[in-house]
């Protein structure tokens, strides 16, 4: 047993060896020691490195099990990611007597006060529902010794960051706060630093991590030509992709095009109604449609194991997209593929920030249906050219 893990309660040790995990991600052997010490902590790693068991293992580690009160709070910013977090303390906390509890919107109130009642340990929820107990006194969060901010960047934004503050500021001052991200701007960092007590900094670069088993390709298309790269690519083999659009609009036309060509997807956008998003993506997981096509603000939180393939079809904007998008795939060293599908001047763009990613990009065509290397149309043209028959030949008796 590592060192790692003999600093943790008996249950999580042996959660931790039933994982099958080794070694601690780096965020983890930097986190945990400091929140363990009671510490405020500011995490950054990029997305796929173990964050939530960077605060969840030493969160879990430091509660009093039994019925009491609620201990710890954690935020998300989506229903998907809520109930992710809620299975994952389901899952580290068996045999330690810890009860817990999600909290998201649109749910029923009623059975969601019935759930406080249970006087869960830990509870995990979406920032307006948990704001929304508070108001109603249903939860008491000066009994709460640690809340977390999980995907923070995507909780400091105008939507959001007042409702959090407001959670943060309702707790006592001497509270843990611990703040979570892929990545986080620097304005991000000081609304954090605004809330917490003299935070440690944890960050972890590129350099520090294995290197993925993620191949990141590109195939330079006309942008009305995309769609049908779309379509051949999905007949390239088994496949569960994520294919990201910048808005409705552009996805929309890709949905009913693709149909029309009798290729079944799914659609995950803002007008998704609640009931046909949770469909959709459990459809999806059971590999029931080889493509989720999805804008970002919609697939915010959403995680999906297995999934071999992400697509760019609307170039990300910047760096960070790109990462957030491409980390869905190659996920827990498991083998993954980004495609990014590119105008000629969008390869200008994309080339740019696999530069500042230092990551190897590879031209990619896609010929008599295979992707191949950019330039070996011959080969391929001559591999599938059909042999000739055998002359037969005649013999005299």
């Amino acid at each position: 047993m590592s060192q790692f893990t003999e600093a943790l309660q008996p249950f999580l040790q042996q959660a931790w060896e039933k994982a099958g995990f080794e070694e601690p991600t780096a965020i983890q052997k930097k986190a945990i020691p400091l929140i363990l010490e009671n510490k405020d902590v500011m995490g950054e790693s990029p997305t796929g490195t173990g964050k939530t068991l960077a605060y969840l293992l030493p969160v879990l580690n430091q509660i009093q099990p039994g019925p009491s009160h609620i201990q710890a709070v954690i935020l998300a910013s989506s229903h998907e990611l809520v109930m992710q977090i809620h299975g994952e303390i389901q899952t580290w906390s068996q045999g330690s007597g810890i009860s817990s509890a999600a909290f998201i919107g649109g749910a029923n109130m009623k059975r969601q006060i019935e759930k406080l009642k249970k006087r869960p340990n830990v509870i995990v929820g979406t920032p307006g529902r948990i704001h929304e107990l508070i108001k109603m006194k249903k939860i008491k969060m000066h009994e709460v010794k640690t809340v977390v901010i999980d995907e923070a960047d995507q909780l400091f934004v105008p939507e959001h960051i007042q409702t959090v503050q407001q959670i943060v500021k309702s707790a006592l001052s001497d509270r843990q706060l611990l703040v979570f991200s892929a990545t986080l701007s620097e304005k991000a960092k000081q609304i954090a630093e605004s809330m917490m007590n003299q935070p440690s900094v944890v960050e972890v670069s590129q350099s520090e991590i294995p290197a993925p088993k993620v191949e990141h390709l590109y195939i330079v298309s006309e942008a009305r030509d995309k769609v049908d790269v779309l379509r051949k690519l999905a007949h390239q083999g088994p496949m569960k992709a994520l294919a990201f659009f910048k808005g409705i609009e552009t996805l929309s036309i890709f949905e009913e095009k693709l149909r029309f060509k009798h290729l079944e997807v799914g659609v995950l956008h803002s007008e998704t109604k609640k009931a046909d998003r949770a469909n959709m993506i459990t459809s999806f997981r059971k590999g029931n449609f080889p493509i989720l096509l999805a804008t970002d603000v919609a697939a915010r939180g959403l995680d999906i194991k297995g999934l071999t393939h992400v697509v760019h079809v609307d170039i990300p904007q910047n760096v960070e997209q790109y990462v957030h998008r491409s980390g869905r795939t190659g996920r827990s060293g498991a083998e993954g593929t980004v495609i990014s599908l590119v105008t000629e001047r969008e390869e200008r763009e994309l080339k740019q920030i696999a530069r500042e990613l230092n990551i190897k990009l590879t031209k990619k065509e896609l010929y008599m249906g295979q992707i191949v290397e950019d330039g070996m149309k011959q080969q391929v043209r001559a591999s599938q050219k059909p042999r000739k028959k055998p002359s037969k030949r005649t013999f005299k008796k």
